[in-house]
């Protein structure tokens, strides 16, 4: 029996990419996992996916940009499986683009997905885990955090404030919590989809020659999932070798 077995995920960001896969190798190996995303209809064919192949799965559409919609994902992990073990902080978005285009709208999503959405996790996960008296969360970062390069000031900001906040929690959490950040590097995902035409062909450029599978971030999650307990994985870079 695995460190993984048995135990209920709630993963946000689930529809695709580090989300799907992760759902994908923790229901593979005994996870129950509770899936939220916006896009309802690929989360309902990947509960089903999972299901077809003998794991255990539940779904809720979840904006992150909402409060009561995490709120709801833990208390759908509660109703269905009657605990919540992790927490994966995933959902995330990056409108990159030089600060002189001024689209402040776009910084003002990205600070609303990926921290505020991070926040109200916390706000919903945070006094389930300390009644219980364990839970884990696991914050999906990016390198972009750790080499600040242009066009990507406000995105890689709000994944800093996120690893702040992580780091923080860590500290407050005790020692019946663990708390984990997993920055990726460049990954094979539809991140670029909503950017401008000329930033997109840049990063899709570069997925194209360089970019990792979304399953080697989902076995990162998982190695700091399956540790024993009173083991708490901190810290995990996963990116391709030629990337600097």
């Amino acid at each position: 029996m695995s460190g993984i077995e048995g135990k209920v995920v709630a993963i946000t960001g689930a529809g695709s990419g580090i989300g799907e896969a992760t759902a994908l190798l923790l229901a593979e190996r005994g996870a129950k996992v509770v899936l939220g995303a916006r896009r309802t209809e690929r989360l309902e064919a990947l509960a089903a996916r999972i299901e077809k192949a003998g794991g255990e799965a539940a779904w809720a559409h979840t904006d992150v940009k909402r409060r009561e919609d995490l709120a709801g994902l833990v208390g759908l992990a509660r109703e269905r499986f009657g605990k919540i073990d992790v927490l994966i902080g995933n959902a995330g978005i990056g409108l990159i683009s030089p600060l002189d285009d001024l689209r402040v709208e776009d910084w003002e999503e990205m600070i609303d997905v990926n921290l505020k959405g991070v926040l109200y996790g916390i706000a919903a996960a945070l006094p389930v885990f300390r009644e219980q008296g364990f839970g884990h969360f696991i914050n999906i970062l990016s390198t972009s955090g750790l080499r600040i390069v242009p066009l990507q000031p406000v995105y890689a900001g709000t994944k800093n404030a996120v690893r702040t906040i992580s780091e923080g929690l860590r500290q407050e959490a005790g020692d019946s919590l663990r708390v984990t950040v997993v920055s990726p590097g460049i990954v094979r995902t539809d991140f670029a989809e909503h950017m401008s035409p000329e930033v997109k062909a840049q990063i899709s450029d570069q997925m194209t020659k360089i970019a990792i599978s979304p399953d080697a971030v989902a076995r990162a999650v998982a190695f700091a999932i399956e540790q024993p307990d009173g083991v708490d994985v901190g810290d995990i870079v996963v990116r391709p070798t030629a990337q600097n």
